[in-house]
């Protein structure tokens, strides 16, 4: 930066504040004051008008709201916008972070969990087999159009591409349900309507489920000592569902108002979340199916392609 005198300076600054603490229009006001030619640039301008004031005025500010956009923040201190930026960058180290979604857990799911947990423990203790004996389930959406995130898409071009991705209001889907235990993958089965449509997952079509797909599935597996897992949707644990349930797996189910009861909100704790249905995701719109039925062809496919440890 040019060296300039503490005079200079000043009126620098005096004219910074006169025109709204634009750095642009502070560059075209100081053009009689040091001629056309040695005023200095609005790079410049913006260093000087970093003022031990202002960035006090912007720590507070940030450490009062720190969530506030770099616009508003900067019509509450009446600095520009590039002048606020530079205080926060250069001079206070300031980064953006982006906000990290979770599952949200009530104050009792902690001890609920860990009461799972031990009691997953003690089993495994007792019967080093046991981690193979339990069936878990679980139900998935997969869009026709996939999913596009836009944070993690970039183009690099000389010239913004204008690239749109158009979106349906009401996207393509199917609802997908499986069972994942040490022997493979029990499904896929699919919820939908007589013309091949997704339709909501209710306590009528989950007992057609468990009737049509499930029970036939079992019919050469000796479930004597196998165990069912199932989250706490009421479609899964309606009073007619669960005692069909108990009818096949007699104390062996898992699941709200089951005979060991499920954690609530403990979607990460099951293989289908944290394995299945990612990577089905990974694998299904690589060809980019265009068709319904070509989705439902993938998803086969590559659960088929799954071999048991």
């Amino acid at each position: 930066m040019e060296i300039y005198t503490i005079q200079q300076r000043v009126k620098v600054i005096q004219t910074y504040y006169e025109n709204g603490r634009s750095n642009q229009n502070a560059y075209r006001a100081l053009r009689d004051f040091f001629g056309q030619f040695d005023r200095p640039n609005v790079r410049t301008i913006a260093k000087i008008a970093r003022t031990a004031e202002n960035i006090a005025a912007v720590r507070d500010s940030v450490a009062e709201e720190p969530s506030n956009s770099t616009r508003r923040r900067a019509q509450q201190l009446h600095l520009s916008r590039s002048s606020l930026m530079n205080i926060m960058y250069k001079d206070l180290h300031l980064h953006a972070y982006k906000v990290q979604l979770a599952q949200e857990l009530k104050p009792f799911d902690h001890f609920k969990r860990r009461e799972w947990a031990e009691w997953w423990q003690e089993m495994a203790t007792v019967d080093d087999q046991f981690s193979k004996k339990i069936i878990f389930s679980d139900e998935a959406h997969f869009h026709l159009s996939g999913f596009v995130n836009k944070q993690n898409c970039r183009i690099w071009e000389n010239e913004n591409p204008r690239v749109i991705v158009e979106k349906p209001m009401h996207p393509q889907r199917v609802t997908v349900w499986c069972g994942l235990w040490a022997g493979g993958i029990i499904g896929p089965y699919y919820f939908q309507n007589e013309a091949g449509q997704a339709v909501t997952v209710n306590g009528v079509r989950y007992r057609e489920m468990i009737t049509n797909l499930l029970w036939s599935e079992l019919e050469d597996m000796d479930v004597d000592d196998m165990w069912f897992q199932q989250d706490g949707a009421t479609c899964h644990t309606a009073n007619e569902k669960m005692a069909i349930l108990r009818n096949k797996f007699n104390g062996r189910v898992i699941s709200r108002y089951g005979d060991v009861n499920w954690p609530p909100r403990s979607c990460d704790l099951t293989p289908l979340d944290f394995f299945l249905w990612g990577y089905l995701k990974e694998k299904v719109y690589v060809d980019k199916p265009a068709t319904i039925q070509e989705l439902k062809d993938e998803i086969i496919r590559h659960i088929n392609g799954i071999e048991p440890p």
